[in-house]
């Protein structure tokens, strides 16, 4: 069984559901593939303070689905799917939907990038309430506390800079006594006062579940086997992303990580094929910018179909 399509668009993020909207806005009926994390990393955040037009914030959930619910209403159509593979050697695309084909004319990938994280037995049960991937995002609700970060190169010395802003202590664990960093990078948060470093050393677990906010960290040390209670307010990963775009790899171009790259923004090698949100930006990674290269996407999308034909 098989269906043809205007444009389909894998993802339900900001990104995802911005190029819902206006792709249903210009009359092209859009598909929206919800993939296997629906709604993207901001269903799992708990209040969103930095997208504007919300003076007192946001609860990450309720504007994913505010977005969706704005999309539907100008006849987007959404499907519980996960993008299994594609055929982008010809138009229309083939896109892999489990049993289930469709073709579509053009494409938009919003598929963003899953967060690393270190598999501790009640890490995921603490996102939003002091465990995060996202030091822009959420470290102002830490100021004037002391809170860790996790990771040994460049994004980990990032969050950790950054996070002195607010913190009034910032304790970089890392699990070896080298790190991948950048010299420059690690040199900067060495030199910092507000940062202490803690090596050879892992997390075994967070605290604490039952009042819903980390309260301490269960450290091991990986030379001596000394296993204590590390008190903290908060633990940020700085281990990276994952962008989710390995269903095409060989047909679109990719850097070293795995992130899709674009030019003019958010075209991809392939005509008909656009990029946007966090599978294409290494470099930000916020709800608003994701939220604008989708509106670029599907901007994009619209010329393309005008000149190609729908």
């Amino acid at each position: 069984m098989s269906e043809i399509r205007n444009v389909v668009i894998i993802g339900s993020g900001c990104s995802g559901h911005t190029a819902a909207l206006y792709t249903a806005r210009a009359n092209l009926s859009p598909l929206v593939i919800e993939g296997h994390e629906p709604g993207g990393q901001l269903s799992l955040t708990t209040l969103v303070e930095n997208f504007p037009g919300f003076p007192e914030g946001i609860l990450g959930p309720q504007l994913i689905e505010n977005m969706r619910k704005q999309a539907e209403r100008f006849g987007a159509e959404y499907r519980m799917a996960h993008l299994t593979s594609a055929d982008l050697s010809q138009r229309p695309f083939v896109l892999h939907l489990g049993k289930h084909q469709v073709h579509t004319q053009s494409l938009i990938i919003a598929s963003g990038a899953s967060a690393r994280w270190l598999g501790l037995p009640h890490e995921q049960q603490l996102i939003g309430h002091g465990v995060s991937s996202c030091a822009t995002c959420d470290g102002f609700f830490f100021s004037g506390k002391e809170i860790v970060v996790i990771g040994g190169g460049d994004s980990a010395m990032e969050e950790a800079l950054f996070l002195t802003r607010f913190a009034t202590k910032v304790t970089l664990i890392h699990r070896r006594d080298s790190f991948r960093a950048s010299k420059i990078m690690l040199k900067r948060a060495q030199e910092h006062p507000k940062i202490q470093f803690l090596t050879d050393t892992v997390v075994e677990d967070v605290h604490d579940v039952e009042k819903k906010e980390v309260t301490a960290l269960k450290l091991r040390n990986l030379k001596t086997g000394k296993v204590w209670d590390f008190p903290t307010s908060a633990m940020f990963l700085g281990i990276g992303h994952e962008p989710n775009a390995k269903m095409f790899e060989g047909q679109l171009d990719m850097d070293q990580d795995g992130y899709l790259k674009t030019h003019n923004y958010v075209h991809t090698r392939v005509h008909g094929v656009f990029a946007c949100g966090d599978v294409q930006d290494r470099r930000y990674r916020q709800a608003i910018t994701a939220a604008g290269t989708g509106c670029m996407a599907a901007i994009e999308v619209e010329k393309f179909l005008e000149e190609h034909g729908k």
